[in-house]
């Protein structure tokens, strides 16, 4: 058994492929008995990338270069031979003759594989066939590949295998990387934006000892010298606002928060989100802010406001609509919930439209039921939907004009949650009420339900100035940015359930 003609592994049964584990081992042993180990080579100088030679071609022309990346293809012509080289920033053509590099050293490399990461000395050159090559003079094998390269690897029927093993999924697709150098690139922009805007990026604990700041279940895990429960963070938000309490007037975190929850296209159990709050304004100044970093974020990274999501057009660059729940339902549902007064009337209408409800749901929690049943899918263009009921939204300020209403906003884009903000609530007598009630649910057996954050009240005590404050999913945005589907598709290594051996 022995791989093929270009040193690919043939598709075939596991006793071929561990026949070629074997082989590529054997390959290895002999190397270390030659004094030829690679993996003793400790570091290689390199005077170029592949895209400053390709990029910068007629000044590198005849010149020298020293370049390092991995075997990705291999064609033998008996006393020549043509390798595709890829590094980090891209794939060249070495042309490797057995009078260039001598005799020894071809017949060594001539049992090399695809997959070894190799140092190359030789002149920049440009074929009969005109594609830009490296003319071989010298050859080092700096790393054995011992697990050989798919010849499809993204045309595997178990995609699941490109998400655990990402590394491959990053050798074998260019343009992966791609979207994860663009996620880097999301990111720095955000984080220059808000810098611009005045807004100083902290650090706040992941360890809590409360789950707070958002409706989600929470993992839970054991400090040994304290000997207490402690929970991974669910959001951002109280410790922050706490910094506005302490006289920072705009701050912002971005961070990994962790929600025990489902997993789907748009969940992960573990995200990163981002959260700013200013001190002296409210929800109306927020939805601003939230537009006019989405807007120059694409701007700046992808040169455009206008991005494909699928099949979609999504236009980032005209105004984004404002749309109340209230109006989203009645738009789309053909039900006023304006006209409601009592949870009676709330549950009719639910048992109406076939809307499932649970014991324990108010007049607000059902109307959210109505927008999430009924109306969410259809915001396909950027929408800010405003004014949720207060039953869902315990950390958000009511509406003087509508008290059973909150100054809050989720946008929606393409039918999913991409941010949630409110004017927050600074009145710790309504918050300890609203605190009680998540209580409640949680006793109920709500594990999504927060916990009664005491010293958050305490600090309120103390005095919060009109506040707005933002929440983004990073990743959600990221898929939106680089039209990727699935979350999986945005994080380098997304949560996967273990493969027993």
């Amino acid at each position: 058994m022995a791989e093929n003609v270009n040193n690919v592994p043939e598709q075939g049964s596991e006793m071929e492929l561990s026949e070629i584990l074997k082989i590529r081992r054997e390959k290895l042993s002999k190397l270390k008995e030659e004094n030829n180990n690679p993996f003793a080579i400790t570091t290689y100088e390199r005077t170029a990338t592949t895209s400053q030679i390709l990029e910068n071609f007629e000044e590198l022309e005849g010149k020298e270069v020293s370049i390092a990346g991995r075997i990705m293809s291999w064609r033998s012509m008996g006393k020549a031979s043509f390798l595709d080289l890829r590094d980090a920033t891209g794939k060249i053509q070495l042309y490797i003759k057995i009078d260039g590099v001598g005799e020894e050293t071809y017949n060594a490399f001539k049992k090399w594989d695809i997959g070894d990461i190799i140092g190359v000395e030789g002149e920049v050159f440009r074929t009969r066939r005109g594609e830009i090559s490296i003319k071989t003079h010298k050859m080092t094998l700096l790393s054995k590949s011992l697990q050989p390269l798919p010849e499809k690897f993204h045309g595997l029927k178990d995609t699941e295998l490109r998400y655990r093993q990402r590394y491959v999924d990053l050798i074998m697709n260019p343009e992966v990387k791609e979207s994860f150098v663009k996620r880097s690139m999301i990111v720095k922009e955000i984080r220059a934006f808000l810098d611009s805007k005045g807004f100083l990026e902290v650090e706040t604990p992941v360890l809590h000892t409360i789950a707070g700041g958002a409706a989600a279940r929470p993992f839970i895990t054991h400090h040994n010298t304290l000997d207490i429960d402690m929970y991974l963070r669910i959001a951002l938000e109280l410790h922050l606002k706490r910094l506005i309490v302490g006289g920072f007037d705009k701050v912002y975190e971005i961070g990994r928060v962790f929600r025990n929850e489902g997993m789907s296209v748009r969940h992960n159990p573990e995200f990163t989100l981002l959260e700013l709050y200013e001190a002296y304004t409210d929800y109306n100044g927020m939805m601003d802010i939230t537009e006019e970093l989405i807007r120059t974020v694409a701007m700046k990274v992808l040169g455009t406001g206008k991005v494909m999501f699928g099949e979609t057009e999504i236009d980032l660059e005209k105004p984004f609509e404002r749309l109340t729940m209230v109006d989203a339902v009645k738009k789309y549902a053909g039900v006023d919930f304006s006209t409601v007064k009592t949870l009676e009337e709330a549950r009719a209408l639910a048992k109406e439209h076939h809307v499932e409800y649970e014991e324990h749901h108010l007049k607000g929690d059902i109307l959210n039921l109505f927008f999430e049943q009924f109306a969410e899918e259809h915001l396909i263009q950027p929408t800010f939907l405003m004014d949720h009921p207060v039953e869902i939204s315990p950390l958000a300020k009511r509406k003087p004009s509508d008290p059973d209403y909150t100054e809050r906003f989720e946008l929606f884009i393409i039918g999913r949650e991409h941010a949630n903000a409110f004017s927050e609530l600074n009145d710790p007598i309504d918050q300890r009420s609203r605190f009680e009630r998540q209580a409640q649910l949680k006793s109920a057996g709500d594990d999504e339900a927060c916990d009664i954050d005491e010293d958050f009240i305490n600090a309120l005590e103390y005095g919060m100035p009109p506040t707005g404050g933002l929440g983004i999913g990073i990743d959600r945005l990221i898929q939106l940015l680089t039209n990727s589907y699935s979350i999986r598709d945005v994080l380098l290594f997304p949560t996967m359930k273990p493969v027993k051996e």
